[in-house]
């Protein structure tokens, strides 16, 4: 069927109309082979609160952004190649339900969909596309991915010392390998995560112990395990600016 569709007028079009919806800021969408698998509005637990995000899925990349003006204008585009992609579905818990994992070795965070059936259709369609994109390149599924942030509403004290507390003087910071939300001297250290940054970027204390001494396997499934027992979740360490608190630490 996607190859059908890749060189059809009707595929040329959609993808043309998404094109249009970013404006110039957004990047060219439109490739030989390139096929628009479904688009939908999903909820996307950000570090402050859940916010709605218009999402695109490609037969070989993801594409979300802000609504400006639903199915008229977006901005803050956003591009993830479905190759690096591992999903996982996620408990409900509270209003947050149907919700799932998308996971990079870049960018992880959490989103949800309406029902059930929304859900269960992205993610069959977005495992789909990745499982066809690694058949044909003969790549093996990636099984590194940067740590899903806990939200700022989740830690009111840091979630490593268990002492400072946070308020507007002292402020919340983000380990870039745990995802933790953690206090400035608990965080003051710098380390390269070269799937993250190019630079040294802030993790806590505890990981740098673990990177350090070459246990990145022990630092990133203590992060796991945390997030297997509270689905709440947000982003990782690169800055999001599609959400203007996401470039904070």
């Amino acid at each position: 069927m996607v190859d059908r569709l890749a060189n059809s007028e009707a595929n040329t079009r959609r993808i043309s109309i998404v094109e249009n919806c970013f404006g110039a800021a957004g990047q060219p969408l439109t490739i030989p082979g390139r096929v628009l698998i479904g688009e939908g509005v999903l909820t996307k637990l950000c570090r402050k609160k859940p916010k709605a995000r218009q999402f695109f899925l490609f037969n070989d990349i993801l594409v979300y952004g802000n609504i400006v003006i639903q199915k008229k204008k977006y901005n803050k585009q956003h591009i993830i190649p479905l190759e690096d992609v591992t999903i996982d579905s996620i408990q409900d818990e509270g209003d947050l339900r149907n919700g799932w994992l998308i996971k990079t070795p870049t960018k992880s965070f959490a989103v949800y969909a309406a029902t059930a059936t929304e859900k269960s259709e992205w993610m069959n369609h977005i495992n789909k596309c990745v499982s066809d994109l690694l058949s044909k390149s003969g790549k093996t599924p990636s099984n590194e991915h940067a740590a899903v942030w806990v939200p700022d509403s989740e830690a009111t004290v840091c979630m490593r010392c268990q002492k400072a507390k946070f308020t507007p003087v002292n402020r919340r910071h983000h380990c870039r390998k745990c995802g933790f939300v953690v206090c400035g001297p608990c965080s003051e250290k710098r380390f390269l995560l070269p799937s993250q940054s190019s630079k040294p970027v802030r993790i806590c204390d505890f990981c740098y112990d673990l990177l350090s001494t070459g246990e990145m396997t022990t630092c990133q499934s203590t992060r796991s395990d945390s997030y297997s027992q509270s689905p709440k979740s947000s982003l990782n360490d690169v800055s999001d600016d599609d959400d203007d608190e996401d470039s904070s630490d």
